[in-house]
């Protein structure tokens, strides 16, 4: 098996943990940021299908816009420490 293989191999594995991972955790803020990891692994997988427009399109709306959006819908919905006003 020759490297390109193995780290293809070990890309792989990496996304389904990360897949499982933000299905299980509990806190959202955790679970974005595996999304994160998730979607650039993602990206990465794509350059090694010689696929470089889908690698670009999935780093930055997989981890550049949606994490955003979600990063905004968790502070809208006080989920995160200390953005609630007491006031």
């Amino acid at each position: 098996m020759d490297l390109s293989a193995m780290i293809q191999l070990m890309l792989l594995t990496f996304l389904i943990v990360s897949a499982l991972a933000v299905s299980f955790y509990k806190n959202l803020m955790q679970a974005i940021l595996i999304f994160m990891g998730y979607s650039n692994i993602m990206a990465i997988i794509w350059l090694f299908l010689e696929s470089p427009d889908l690698a670009i399109t999935e780093a930055a709306v997989g981890a550049g816009v949606t994490s955003v959006l979600f990063f905004l819908t968790l502070k809208k919905t006080h989920m995160l420490e200390g953005t609630r006003d007491d006031g």
